[in-house]
Formats: structure tokens, sequence, C-alpha cells
């Protein structure tokens, strides 16, 4: 599997990462516009999807839950601001709780053909520290590598949805 993964500061308080897929361009927005696909792959490694409400539309919400044995539950929610199929999803993120870091950002993720490969790009912004910036470039990187390896080994197989 080729990995190419790109992480950009633009500025403080915000990030962009672009990962390229070996992947139909279909498929890699499907990993996202599908509750069922999306829990198999959300999280950093070592968090597991527990839990997601997910209405795929404009003005939809969605609220999600991750659990690892070390940090717990970590609860998320937002809406869906604007949704093109197959080119972009615009939504805003929030943690859940009372920490001060916790506050809402705006994420645009667009999706690119390059031949036979899809390009993903996912901005976040803004973001209350540069350290709150950096940890979620961790933890999105690693998400990414889920979703990754998840939408590669559909591809590999031909299967465009999950089997249940």
């Amino acid at each position: 599997m080729e990995l190419h993964t790109e992480a950009a500061r633009s500025r403080d308080d915000e990030l962009l990462i672009v990962r390229t897929f070996d992947a139909p361009l279909e498929l890699v927005f499907r990993a996202w516009s599908s509750r069922d696909h999306m829990i198999r792959w959300l999280g950093p490694k070592e968090f597991a999807c527990t839990h997601l409400d997910y209405d795929f539309r404009r003005g939809g919400k969605w609220r999600g839950c991750i659990v690892s044995e070390r940090y717990g539950e970590n609860w998320m929610s937002g809406e869906f601001k604007d949704i093109e199929q197959n080119r972009r999803i615009v939504y805003s993120f929030a943690w859940e709780g009372d920490d001060e870091d916790n506050i809402e950002t705006l994420i645009t993720v667009t999706f690119a053909r390059d031949g036979q490969k899809t390009v993903q790009r996912f901005h976040q912004t803004p973001f209350i520290s540069v350290e709150s910036r950096d940890s979620h470039i961790e933890g999105w990187s690693e998400s990414f590598d889920r979703e990754q390896a998840y939408v590669e080994g559909l591809a590999a197989k031909g299967l465009q949805e999950t089997k249940q």
C-alpha cells in the first residue's frame, strides 16, 4: 500500500492534511457519506467508534463517540453545512465537554481524481492554540491511516459497499 500524506500548517489556527488513496473517488467519498463506512475508520489508532448518529444532508446533525482504553469516551458533534456529491463536504466539529479548547471548528473535505487514485484534502479551522491544532494533526492523520487501509482494502476486492 502506497502512503502519501502531507500535513501543512498555513496559519497557527488551521491545518491541512492531503492524502492520496489508491481507490476510486466515489468509494472514498462514500467512506465519508455513509455511516456504515465511517464508523469503521473514524478515530485515531487504538480508538474505536462506538456510537455514530449521522444525518448526512445539508443541515443534518451528527454525533459520535470514539473510545480508547487510555482516554475513555470522547464525544463529538456538529452539523453538515454543505455537501456536493463526490466533490466536497463542509461540516462543523466540536468536542463535547467543559474543556476550554472545545470550540466549534469548520471542516472542509474535498475529493479529486488523480488518474485511478483519489486525492482527499482535509482542512480544519480555527484552533484556539498551536498545541490543539497539532494534536488534531496527529489524531486525524491516524484516522486517515485507518480510512486508507479500509477503502483501499475494499477497492482491492472490487467492493463499493460494505457487506453485512
